[in-house]
């Protein structure tokens, strides 16, 4: 071994002490690495320090503002301004049309899925009812009582098929067509 060891030790003394030794420099070698990871990370801090704190906030202040459970009176002015900001009649942060029993849509529907899910589907009010059918069925949904109702008035008024839709047919054979002359 590369120690020089007294000569009078026995070969288990020895392996003890080559033990220990062994011991000591993995000690030394974790320090130094430690050392040199808490060096790296001060630099990386002082450089874009500023930057990680301030994003760090701003995901903490969207978690806050995005929790519908967190109670009224635990959020500042602002954030209540933001989670219940309407415009045009659209609440603002779900994207759902503000009218009669839309606080119940926005609680139940999107205990489970986003908005996004109601604002992008049209159907009648059979078509509503056998999709909520169906998430009772298939995924989980618990039996709405009183408020399915309130749900379907809703969805059925706001977001029902649109009548309208697209412009209907020409009807070429009332249209007077022309010819267009060369040259001109």
């Amino acid at each position: 071994m590369f120690l020089n060891l007294p000569e009078n030790l026995s070969e288990q003394q020895k392996k003890r002490f080559e033990q220990l030794w062994l011991n000591i420099m993995m000690l030394v070698v974790n320090a130094i690495k430690f050392f040199v990871l808490l060096a790296f990370t001060l630099i990386l801090f002082s450089f874009f320090g500023d930057h990680i704190i301030k994003a760090l906030q701003r995901a903490t202040q969207r978690a806050e503002v995005l929790d519908p459970n967190r109670p009224v009176a635990t959020r500042s002015a602002n954030e209540t301004d933001e989670f219940d900001r309407i415009e045009n009649g659209i609440h603002v942060m779900s994207g759902l049309k503000v009218a009669e029993g839309w606080e119940v849509v926005r609680g139940v529907c999107t205990a489970c899925h986003s908005a996004k899910m109601i604002t992008q589907t049209k159907a009648t009010r059979d078509g509503w009812l056998q999709m909520i059918r169906w998430m009772q069925k298939n995924q989980g949904l618990w039996d709405l009582g009183e408020q399915e109702k309130i749900i379907l008035d809703y969805l059925a008024a706001h977001y029902a098929p649109d009548e309208g839709g697209r412009r209907p047919n020409l009807d070429l054979e009332s249209i007077e067509w022309y010819v267009l002359e060369e040259g001109r």
